[in-house]
Parts: C-alpha cells; sequence; structure tokens
C-alpha cells in the first residue's frame, strides 16, 4: 500500500485498463524504477517509507502547486486559489515585465481587490480605480500570458508559483476546408535535389490552393535529424524538435547563392547536378529516397553559401533571428558543432561535454565559435524558408495554410536530450502497452519529459517548443496527443508489457498549447487514434483542440460495431481516409496491404483468414457507399471508390477533411509500415502511381486522376442520389 500510495503522490500508475472490464497490475519493480525517475527512491522499505513521509508531508504543507492556470472568461478563480487560508496575500508578476505587479484577492478575500506598484517601488501601491466589486472580474482582467504568482499565508508559509492566463480555447478554423497530407521528402520536382524541398512546399501550397481550393497542407514533421551513418529516415525520431533540419532548403532560393565567386560558383553547378542525378535515379531508376546523399551535397554546398557575406539588411535580420532564438539556438547550434567532432551520441562525450552549462563546454563553444555560426545560419535559412511556404499559402488564398506537425518525442542521442537534459526521464522510454493491435506493447525509444521538472520551470521548454514551431503554422498536429495527458514510461532494457503510466499536468500542458496557437493565431490538430482514455477528447473539445478521424476506424463500438454513418461523426476533426501510418486507400480496397505484411512475415494470424476479415470490411463500407448513393461509377472501379470515400466524408460535419495524396494517384505502399525496420523501406520511398512509377509535383498538376477525384471538392456537392 505505501508503494501505491507513493506512486500516486507522483502521477505513476500501478495498474491499467487495457480493455473495458479488465485491470492490469503494473509490476513493482517498474513502479520503483519510474519514480527513481523521478528522483523518488523507494529502493528499499526504508528508503520507501522515508519518500512517503516526505511526499505526504509535502502535500499537507504545500501552499500552491507550481503551476496554477487560469482560463480567461471563466467567471471564477482558479481552485488552488480558492482553497487558499482566509487572509492570503496574492500578488501576480507578468514574467516578461511587460506589466506592473498587482495583488489580488482570493475568493472570499476580507480585502478589496489592489493593484500593486510597478516593480521597484518607485510608486506606492494603490488601490484600483474604479473599485472593484467582484474578485473574480479582477482575475479575468490579467492579461493573458504567463505570469509570476506570489502567495503569503497568515500562518507564515509562502509560495511561489506560475499562473498560466489562457483564452478559453484555441483559435478554430473560419470555415470548412479540404487539402492534402503529404510527406515532404516523397513529393519531388523538377529543382529538388533527390527529395522533397521548401520550395517544393511553396510549390505545392500555391497551386492547390489557387487552382483547387484547397484550404490547408499537412506536411510529416520537420524537425532536425540526428546526423548518423545512416541516419535516421523517421521524422518521428528527431535530434530537436525546436529547431528543423536544413536537409529541407532549396539551396538556389538562398539570396547569398547567386552571389558566390566563380570558383565557388562552378562547384555550386557541379553540386547542383549531382542533385539532378539523385533526382533521376528516384524517378527513373527506382531508387528510394536518399536523404544522407542529399544532405552530403546540400552540405557541402551550404558551406560555399556560407563564406559569401551577408549584405546589412540580411546580417540586420540574422542578427534578430539570433537575438530572439536566444539560448536555445545556442545550445542547438553548439550540440551540432560538438557532434561534428565527438559523433551524435553526446553521453559517450568527454564527461564535461555531456553538460551543456559547464566550463568545458562554455570552452569548446568559443573554440568552434565558427561552427556554431554555421549551424546558427542554417537555423535561419530554413526558418526564412519556412515563412515563404506559409506566406505562399496564404497568398493562395488557403484558409488554414500550412499545417506542421509535432512528433511525440526526441532521439535520446539529440540535441535536445543534451540541451534539457534535467527535463527529461533518465532509463526511460515512451512506447504504448499491448492493446487489440499489439500484444507485446510499443517501445519508441524517446525520453520522456518529467513532469515535475516542467511544472517547477513553469514548462518553459514546452512553451519555446510550441513558439518555436507555430512561427509560420497556419494549424499544429500533435501527435500522439494524448501524450499531454499521459505517457507510457518503459524502464531501459525491459520490455513494453512492463511499463506503466504517468501523468502529467493537463491542464496546464492545454493552457500553453491554447495560449500559444492564440498568440499564433493558429489552429491546433490532435492525433488522437488508439487508445485513449475517457474524458480526453471531451477536455480537447472543450479547448478547441481539432480531433482526427479516420474511415476505417469510425464504428459504432459502443453498438453494433458497423460503420459509423457520416450523420454522426464528430465536427471537431480533422477527416480522413487513411494516414502515414495504414495502408493507402487503394491497398484497403484491393486488399494489397494484407498481401505485403504476409510476405513480410508480419501476420498472426493465418493469410486466408486475414484475407476474409479485411473482404468483410471493406465490403461493409462499400455497402455503406452504395447506400448512401455515392457510387454513380458502380461498385468494382476502384478510383470511383476511392472518390466515393471522400465523398462520404464531405457528407460528415468535419471542419476539415484530408486527402492522404497518394490516394489521389493510386499509390498502394504505405509510407511507414508500424513493426518493420530493415524488412520495409520506411520513409523513403517517392509519391508513385498505381503502378508504383514516382509521379513529381509537376505530375501532379497533369494527373487527369488527381483531378477527378479533386472533382468531388471542387463541386463541394455529392453526386444525383446521395443522401445524408
Amino acid at each position: 500500500m505505501g508503494l501505491a500510495r507513493l506512486a500516486a503522490l507522483h502521477g505513476v500508475a500501478t495498474t491499467y485498463a487495457p480493455s473495458a472490464g479488465v485491470t492490469v497490475p503494473v509490476p513493482e519493480a517498474t513502479v520503483v524504477a519510474v519514480l527513481a525517475a523521478l528522483g523518488v527512491d523507494a529502493s528499499t522499505p526504508s528508503a520507501l517509507r522515508d519518500a512517503l513521509d516526505r511526499a505526504e508531508s509535502a502535500a499537507a504543507d504545500r501552499l500552491l502547486p507550481p503551476t496554477v492556470v487560469l482560463w480567461r472568461g471563466g467567471g471564477k478563480v482558479p481552485s488552488a486559489l480558492s482553497e487558499l487560508p482566509a487572509g492570503t496575500v496574492v500578488r501576480v508578476e507578468p514574467e516578461d515585465g511587460t506589466e506592473p505587479p498587482r495583488r489580488v484577492e482570493p475568493e472570499g478575500g476580507t480585502e478589496p481587490p489592489r493593484r500593486a506598484g510597478p516593480e521597484g517601488g518607485t510608486e506606492p501601491p494603490r488601490r484600483a480605480e474604479p473599485p472593484l466589486d467582484a474578485p473574480a472580474r479582477d482575475w479575468d482582467e490579467l492579461p493573458l500570458g504567463v505570469h509570476r504568482l506570489l502567495a503569503e499565508a497568515p500562518d507564515g508559509r509562502a509560495a511561489r508559483s506560475t499562473l498560466i492566463v489562457a483564452p478559453a480555447g484555441a483559435p478554430r478554423p473560419a470555415g470548412r476546408s479540404h487539402g492534402f497530407l503529404v510527406q515532404l521528402y516523397s513529393l519531388l520536382s523538377a529543382r529538388s535535389w533527390g527529395m522533397g524541398d521548401l520550395g517544393d512546399l511553396a510549390e505545392l501550397a500555391t497551386w492547390s490552393g489557387r487552382s483547387l481550393g484547397a484550404g490547408f497542407v499537412q506536411v510529416n514533421p520537420l524537425h532536425a535529424a540526428v546526423p548518423g551513418a545512416p541516419t535516421d529516415p523517421s521524422p518521428y525520431r528527431p535530434s530537436s524538435r525546436r529547431f528543423p533540419d536544413p536537409v529541407h532548403l532549396r539551396i538556389e532560393d538562398i539570396p547569398e547563392y547567386a552571389h558566390a565567386g566563380a570558383p565557388d560558383r562552378q562547384r555550386l553547378d557541379e553540386l547542383r547536378e549531382k542533385g539532378a542525378e539523385l533526382r533521376a535515379s528516384v524517378l527513373d531508376k527506382g531508387a528510394l529516397v536518399d536523404r544522407d546523399a542529399v544532405w552530403a551535397l546540400k552540405r557541402e554546398a551550404l558551406e560555399i553559401v556560407h563564406g559569401v557575406p551577408l549584405g546589412p539588411g540580411r546580417r540586420a535580420a540574422y542578427c534578430d533571428f539570433l537575438a530572439e532564438q536566444g539560448r536555445a539556438l545556442e545550445d542547438h547550434a553548439t550540440w551540432c558543432a560538438l557532434a561534428e567532432v565527438h559523433g551524435s551520441a553526446w553521453r559517450d562525450w568527454p564527461a564535461g561535454l555531456r553538460d551543456p552549462r559547464s566550463p568545458e563546454t562554455a570552452r569548446a563553444r568559443y573554440e568552434l565559435m565558427d561552427r556554431v555560426d554555421f549551424h546558427s545560419r542554417l537555423a535561419w535559412l530554413t526558418d526564412r524558408q519556412l515563412a515563404a511556404a506559409g506566406r505562399a499559402a496564404r497568398e493562395a488564398g488557403m484558409g488554414v495554410g500550412i499545417v506542421h506537425d509535432l512528433a511525440v518525442g526526441v532521439h535520446p542521442d539529440g540535441a535536445d536530450a543534451w540541451a534539457q537534459r534535467e527535463a527529461f526521464a533518465a532509463g526511460m522510454s515512451v512506447g504504448a502497452p499491448p492493446d487489440a493491435f499489439n500484444a507485446r506493447g510499443q517501445d519508441w525509444g524517446l525520453p520522456p519529459w518529467r513532469p515535475d521538472v516542467l511544472a517547477a520551470c513553469g514548462y518553459a521548454p514546452y512553451r519555446g517548443l510550441l513558439r518555436g514551431l507555430l512561427r509560420h503554422a497556419g494549424a499544429l498536429r500533435i501527435d500522439h496527443v494524448m501524450g499531454l495527458f499521459r505517457l507510457w514510461w518503459v524502464p531501459e532494457g525491459s520490455p513494453p508489457t512492463d511499463g506503466t503510466y504517468v501523468r502529467y499536468d493537463a491542464e496546464a500542458m492545454l493552457a500553453v498549447l491554447v495560449l500559444e496557437a492564440h498568440r499564433a493565431g493558429a489552429v491546433v490538430i490532435g492525433e488522437d487514434l488508439g487508445t485513449v482514455e475517457p474524458g480526453v477528447r471531451e477536455a480537447l473539445t472543450r479547448r478547441g483542440v481539432l480531433g482526427t478521424s479516420v474511415l476505417w476506424f469510425e464504428r459504432d463500438w459502443s453498438g453494433t460495431g458497423r460503420p459509423l454513418p457520416p450523420e454522426r461523426w464528430r465536427e471537431g476533426c480533422v477527416a480522413t481516409a487513411t494516414t502515414h501510418d495504414l495502408p493507402s486507400t487503394a491497398a484497403r480496397l484491393t486488399g494489397e496491404h494484407v498481401a505485403l505484411r504476409h510476405r513480410l512475415g508480419l501476420l498472426t494470424r493465418p493469410l486466408d483468414q486475414e484475407r476474409t476479415e479485411d473482404a468483410a470490411d471493406v465490403a461493409e463500407w462499400l455497402g455503406l457507399l452504395g447506400g448512401l448513393g455515392l457510387l454513380p461509377e458502380g461498385t468494382g472501379d476502384e478510383e470511383g471508390q476511392i472518390r466515393a470515400a471522400y465523398r462520404f466524408l464531405l457528407l460528415t460535419p468535419a471542419r476539415m477533411v484530408g486527402v492522404w495524396l497518394p490516394d489521389a494517384v493510386g499509390d498502394r505502399r504505405p509510407q511507414n509500415l508500424p513493426g518493420t525496420w530493415d524488412q520495409y523501406p520506411n520513409w523513403r520511398l517517392p509519391l508513385a502511381d498505381a503502378e508504383g512509377r514516382p509521379v513529381t509535383l509537376e505530375g501532379l498538376a497533369a494527373s487527369p486522376r488527381l483531378h477527378a477525384l479533386m472533382e468531388v471538392f471542387r463541386s463541394r456537392t455529392a453526386p444525383p442520389g446521395a443522401r445524408p
């Protein structure tokens, strides 16, 4: 009981429920290991007793939690403040110093609220004019943002906390829209160097917005990758989520590229030709996207471009970027420079360099100043092209624009794990518990953030991350959005089945997310597929976070189990037929995804059984589509069936409808096949047609199949005979 009580005080689960009516105990060793990662020793009976005494004493004596949330317009004082002892004095100071501090009263206080003078005592506190007749009104007048909260109780206890004042919800899409979902690396054009780049993204947004009426383009995470040979191709295991990867740069669009001198110009031309050869090898010879080869060429080109002096205006803009990004960028660029010397696995570096704040690291940063500047410059150049893509989307009339993607975590060897190592739980990895789709659970190899450290620092790393990603985003997709509430932690060396859930302060995580989205004017989309605990979707909806609804998963799970009719879908979602982790719609309709998994030895049941169940599933959906009058072309035409699936999505009330770009050209292959590593070319396939021939961006614009599908959206009407 003592261990369970201690675990509960620290948000660590001792049981979990994989399905309704089933409760699974967590191994005691797992609970002890997770507590240790949170800085709590429960390894022996005496250590457990001491830790429990300290935790219960701290809970009893605590005046304020580390972070307090105030939702704007709530009309009431946060519960953490309403429970303060009578007579407690509360003072609020904006963290950024833009407003004078103010003194406010908890609900039921005996004094009227008073506004304090500016920090520094240059003006004595004075009563608010006019007097406030209700304490809640004073709280509602606090500006949106992050504030310091100080409380002094009559018994002498004092507390310092972070107050997050957030709007009631994130911005909502202005109207209903449709757009493409694309893995950027897979979309090559006549100008890209072997993989899709930010120039291609801007071109796709301009074309689809102006010619197809698209309201958004959603891309995979563009986070900085961990360098290596080979580099991990997954965009969901980045080195840094805060800064983008310069491999996505369009080299020719960098202004300094045009001003290189004669010898350098010749080499740049040679590199551009080599980039064309890489492109041809993918498009004409069936090669995979080779990120490492692309980066080798671009890196050499960027080294040359870095030697071209910046003009006065460009220099001023670069200096502003450095000042704005501050220590976060300095740390990122320092890690990149150190990785060039010592390799990317920072835990194997000399001891002094493993600490970003050590004298050894400061000395190395000075000695590698040129390389730190190089990597800082790359971050700036990439930021500028991200801004250009966002601007192109807006100028094309897109109501939402570019939808960027936030991965659930970072690589343990990467820049973020080094720069913020105190915020990550050592010896732990994020994953998923066993479920109906994966009996062995999952270990994603990503270190989780420590909820206690996040709360203690006012969620500063999280706030900085969101602000960086939202700089040029019309919307932000949060991968595995359930992680704002809890994450499955797996101790190092243990199987995923021996993990447990660790809870986060979802109220604070959501408040920060909504606040930063509000500041950026960006929509928020949560990937809420899979195991979702009760109440999570409701909480997300309450705060304006859209969900994700995929055709094949939308069934009446609490009743008949049959496909959910369109009118019963939720409005607050992005509705799509498939995702990057699932079969394309063509593969689903033809059963080719079952054949692929059979070839790779991934099936857990006999092939005939899998095929029979899959065919029944498809037939059930086609029956619904036909019954709604969405199949005027006939039930046997694959292209017609795909169009019918998207017509169905338009019959739902979903605010956004996403078209998986491979669906537009009949691509059969998944971009990622969960459960595989080297058995399948995950994250390396170019966009292709039904026969597997790569399709360029220019080919997309001329594709009759794509235009036939997009006619479904241009007409905005269902075919004759369709009914909602």
